[in-house]
């Protein structure tokens, strides 16, 4: 039974979905004015990881992340770019598509947009007007933050401690609010700034109405689980919830789940487009196989920081390599394998042991970092197995089945060797004919041509195999 470590209880609790066997999980998307870095590549993934562990247990996941598209970064930069906001959003929304694609997130079931869902929002704030959860103020409208009496229950924050932080702030906005407390979900037009017509004047809307509105017109009133990263828990979660209760009168997600930060340095510092010391993932898939990264963010606990070094990525690769082997060897050993053998049932329980293990660890808060050791366990397995003189097909077949399952839950798919190019096919071949004649400089010579080419040769009792370095 899986078990969810909830951030507004803030302990562990068994999952119960709202439909048995579905999952309406809403988890908050990138604002797209810019490529993402690393710690935002860190929410995808971590959330990806989830959502393929639900579906390896037999849950239908309806997956919703938006694209914030209209935000005063995005205005900023459409200026600088000299293109409309709309277009600037286009782009890196491209971008962000051919960046996740890259590091194996699966879309979402669905990817709203701001834009797209104006008139929902304008009708979303004229309810929490009529309730009195909300106020117009020169065409700003904002949220009284006090009338909601659970604010600050996300975050563990008393509205007295939120109240002293707020008295600091200044400027125009401060001014016109009834509380400094309190929230735009409104934002009147400033000259030449992209904006729609409302009850209220030309404007658009504040940053956090945005996912209640989309949360709850594509998921319902209530949904299963709502994540995003630990940096979104305050203020921008606790506002969601504010709006979404006072609108709909029903709590609005049962789980909530924050996803760690990304480090960097020496001193571990929180990595961020505002602190300038950011790695963007359009970058480094250039120059390191993205499947490198995603191993190495995939394979951490959800909830524990990150810390991005060149070590940390040099030890990802070589662990994920190490499983790679394992595959291969197991695919290629399949070739000469009897079809079963007297002990398959005693090899069989085995690997059953090992799937459940796996299982219970990763049923255990998605505790990756525990999920993936059992993984190793199950490679050394299979590395121990095909030592053997015999082994058998089907056992061969169990072992590939529950470690392609398992590595599929952290988004890693090897390809197998199945298919081998032709080119290559024919050199082998022509390797073999020139060791069998006693030719061995032409032997040596084909194994540094494919060397070269990135291609590396193992002579095995079994025959000569071959890997990608």
């Amino acid at each position: 039974m899986i078990r969810i470590h909830n951030t507004l209880t803030r302990e562990k609790e068994l999952f119960k979905p709202i439909e048995e066997n579905k999952v309406r999980m809403y988890v908050c998307g990138p604002t797209v004015y810019n490529y993402i870095h690393i710690g935002n590549a860190r929410s995808s993934i971590a959330f990806d990881v989830i959502r393929r562990y639900f579906e390896y247990r037999g849950y239908e996941v309806n997956y919703v992340s938006n694209f914030t598209d209209v935000d005063d970064k995005i205005i900023k930069a459409a200026k600088e770019l000299s293109i409309t906001a709309p277009e600037v959003a286009d782009r890196f929304i491209e971008a962000f598509e051919e960046d996740t694609a890259a590091l194996n997130v699966k879309p979402a079931t669905l990817h709203p947009r701001v834009i797209n869902h104006i008139p929902d929002i304008l009708a979303f704030i004229d309810v929490l007007i009529e309730k009195g959860y909300a106020y117009e103020a020169q065409g700003d409208v904002y949220y009284r933050t006090r009338k909601f009496e659970h604010y600050g229950e996300l975050s563990d924050q008393s509205i007295d401690e939120l109240e002293i932080g707020a008295s600091q702030r200044t400027g125009a906005e401060q001014a016109i609010k009834e509380d400094p407390l309190d929230f735009a979900l409104w934002k009147s037009a400033k000259p030449d700034e992209i904006s729609w017509e409302s009850p209220w004047g030309a404007g658009r809307p504040g940053w956090h109405i945005e996912c209640s509105v989309m949360a709850t017109k594509h998921l319902g009133d209530t949904i299963d689980i709502h994540g995003g990263g630990q940096d979104l828990e305050f203020p921008h979660h606790e506002n969601e919830i504010a709006q979404s209760e006072a609108k709909t009168g029903k709590h609005f997600a049962n789980y909530w789940m924050h996803n760690g930060y990304v480090t960097i340095g020496e001193d571990d510092t929180k990595m961020s487009k505002s602190l300038g010391n950011f790695v963007t993932v359009h970058d480094l898939v250039k120059e390191i196989d993205p499947q490198i990264l995603r191993f190495f963010m995939a394979t951490t606990q959800y909830r524990r920081p990150i810390r991005y070094s060149e070590a940390t990525m040099k030890d990802a690769q070589a662990n994920l390599q190490k499983l790679r082997t394992a595959f291969e060897n197991a695919t290629f050993r399949q070739a000469t394998a009897e079809a079963e053998l007297a002990d398959d049932q005693e090899k069989l329980v085995e690997l059953q042991a090992l799937e459940a293990r796996f299982i219970e660890e990763m049923d255990d808060d998605f505790n990756a970092a525990n999920g993936i050791t059992v993984v190793y366990e199950l490679a050394k397995w299979m590395n121990n197995y095909n030592e053997q003189e015999k082994v058998s097909a089907a056992i061969l077949s169990a072992a590939l089945k529950i470690f392609t399952e398992t590595m599929t839950v952290f988004g890693i798919e090897f390809q197998t060797a199945g298919l081998l190019d032709e080119e290559i096919d024919q050199l082998i071949e022509e390797r073999n004919q020139a060791r069998k004649h006693k030719n061995f400089a032409r032997s040596d010579e084909i194994r540094d041509q494919l060397k070269e080419q990135g291609i590396i040769l193992e002579d095995t009792p079994q025959g000569v195999r071959w890997r990608r370095a």
